[in-house]
């Protein structure tokens, strides 16, 4: 199970605020609050749908001792091709039909 430590690590890594966290997690953001401040402790089925909710996310979480010398963390998914958004790729209009001219690499 997920700790309140790894949840607001977790939730920085990926850029969510609470409020993402709960939606996506489809629980209440009072829960997410009260967890990650340590006021009250989920019921193991919360803690769960939290936790596959970040990982869904793009969060990957370490157990204590996973890695050698390491305590219990969290670190970002590394990134596949699929997880570009073709909105953001810039495509120079001398490249796209591959017409660029000789030299050009197109």
């Amino acid at each position: 199970m997920i700790t309140p430590v790894q949840c607001r690590a977790a939730r920085a890594l990926i850029q969510w605020s609470q409020q993402q966290l709960a939606e996506a997690a489809k629980v209440g953001v009072v829960t997410v609050r009260q967890f990650e401040i340590g006021g009250t402790q989920p019921r193991n089925a919360t803690l769960d749908v939290m936790q596959r909710a970040l990982e869904a996310g793009g969060a990957v979480f370490v157990a204590d001792g996973e890695i050698s010398g390491g305590g219990a963390g969290v670190r970002l998914a590394k990134a596949s091709i699929s997880d570009t958004d073709e909105s953001e790729t810039i495509q120079y209009p001398e490249f796209k039909d591959g017409d660029g001219g000789p030299g050009s690499g197109g």
